[in-house]
């Protein structure tokens, strides 16, 4: 016998949240959230001091989900330039998916355009710990410039998660000849 286990009222409005700001976007209405969620509005009042708050709160519980998903294992064995060939697979990987609408991290940055909003700061601070894992990888593999190296994979992973995500380009076999090129200029081994 198996027991299902009912989740609360706040992971039901954080999983709300995510899947529908993720799908129609930030605007989504405080009346959609809850009723997504089968969560009074005063409820969600209860338990988070605003919507933006509920929204900061959703970005930060999936961040260790998209980490999981997106980088590889520590201390996996990989060299550098596998490790970072291995987020741009994932990113391939994930945007032949028919519910695939590009970054969440960089769609809410791009749809608030005010970078002291609390869900602002979160994507943020998630797309700051990319960055910061392509600039690691790019010191450990001797690249010539890491600093640029690290601007330049947030850039092409940033462009191809948005490109796929609006339906504007298939990935598939443009990703690694791309990543390829950058991490030979670099000399990165």
């Amino acid at each position: 016998m198996t027991t299902e286990v009912k989740q609360s009222p706040r992971e039901r409005l954080l999983e709300a949240a995510a899947a529908l700001t993720y799908r129609d976007g930030v605007g989504i209405g405080v009346e959609a959230l809850c009723k997504a969620a089968g969560v009074s509005k005063r409820s969600m009042y209860q338990l988070f001091e605003s919507k933006d708050e509920l929204l900061a709160a959703s970005l930060k519980e999936r961040s260790a989900a998209f980490v999981a998903k997106a980088l590889p294992p520590a201390d996996d064995g990989r060299s550098p330039r596998e490790r970072i060939l291995y987020v741009f697979e994932r990113v391939e990987s994930q945007a032949g998916a028919p519910d695939f609408q590009g970054c969440r991290y960089l769609a809410v940055q791009i749809e608030l355009k005010d970078q002291a909003h609390p869900a602002s700061r979160v994507a943020y601070q998630i797309k700051a710990d990319l960055m910061a894992f392509f600039r690691s990888e790019a010191e450990r593999g001797g690249a010539s410039d890491p600093d640029l190296l690290a601007r330049q994979l947030i850039l092409v992973f940033d462009g191809a998660s948005a490109r796929a995500g609006i339906g504007a380009d298939n990935l598939t076999g443009l990703i690694v000849p791309t990543l390829t090129t950058l991490l030979d200029a670099a000399d990165m081994h």
